[in-house]
C-alpha cells in the first residue's frame, strides 16, 4: 500500500525487452537503499525490485501492464515518481493508494496561475471510475484532490513544491498520465451497481 506522496524522481537509464516484458532499469537517490524483493511504485505502478545496481534499481513490467499504464510509452531519460511502500507505523499524509492503475488519462491543458498551476484531464468514462470534488485521485502516483469532476474529466491544483518534486513540471497537453481511483469510492461504486440497481 502506498500514500501517493511522493518521495523522489527517477530516471529511466535503460530498458530491455524479453518476450513481452520490458526490464526498466532506473537511477535514483532511494536506489542504493532498496532491496531485492522490495516494492516499489513508479509513477503509480506497483513493482518488484529485481536486481540493484551503482546508484540503480531493475524492475520489470509484464505486458499488461504496459499496456494499462503509461510505462510502455517510456524512453531512456524519462523521469518516474517513486515511492515506497508505506510503513505500517507510518502517518497516512497522501490517502489509500493501491499502486493498481485503473486506466490512463490525457493531459488537456495546463493553466498556470502566478505561482500554481491546474492540469486538466480527460479519460474514457466508466462507471466503476468514480471521482467526487474535493475527493482523492492518484495521478502518476502522486495523491492530489479532484476539482471539477465530470463524467470523463477532473483537474488538480498542483503548488510549487509538487511541481518541481516530481513529474509534473514535464507534463504537457497531450501525454498520458496513469490514473488510479480512490478505492473507497470504487467499492461504492460497484457496491451500489450490484446491490442496488
Amino acid at each position: 500500500m502506498f500514500t501517493g506522496i511522493i518521495e523522489t524522481a527517477g530516471r529511466v537509464v535503460a530498458m530491455q525487452q524479453e518476450g513481452s516484458n520490458v526490464h526498466f532499469t532506473i537511477a535514483s537517490d532511494i536506489s542504493s537503499q532498496l532491496k531485492v524483493d522490495q516494492s516499489l511504485a513508479h509513477n503509480g505502478v506497483c513493482l518488484t525490485v529485481t536486481a540493484l545496481g551503482e546508484g540503480t534499481h531493475t524492475v520489470t513490467a509484464i505486458e499488461e501492464t504496459l499496456q494499462r499504464s503509461n510505462l510502455g510509452r517510456l524512453r531512456p531519460g524519462d523521469a518516474l515518481n517513486l515511492e515506497r511502500a508505506m510503513r505500517s507505523d507510518g502517518r497516512l499524509d497522501g490517502h489509500i493508494v493501491q499502486g493498481h492503475v485503473d486506466t490512463t488519462g490525457i493531459c488537456t491543458g495546463v493553466e498556470e496561475l502566478e505561482g500554481s498551476w491546474y492540469f486538466h484531464f480527460e479519460y474514457a468514462p466508466n462507471p466503476d471510475h468514480l471521482l467526487v470534488d474535493k475527493g482523492s485521485v492518484c495521478v502518476n502516483g502522486v495523491s492530489l484532490t479532484v476539482v471539477n469532476p465530470t463524467e470523463k474529466t477532473f483537474s488538480v491544483a498542483i503548488i510549487p513544491y509538487t511541481y518541481e518534486h516530481t513529474n509534473f513540471k514535464a507534463i504537457r497537453s497531450g501525454d498520458t498520465v496513469n490514473l488510479e481511483f480512490d478505492v473507497i469510492g470504487k467499492y461504492i461504486a460497484r457496491y451500489v451497481r450490484l446491490y442496488m440497481g
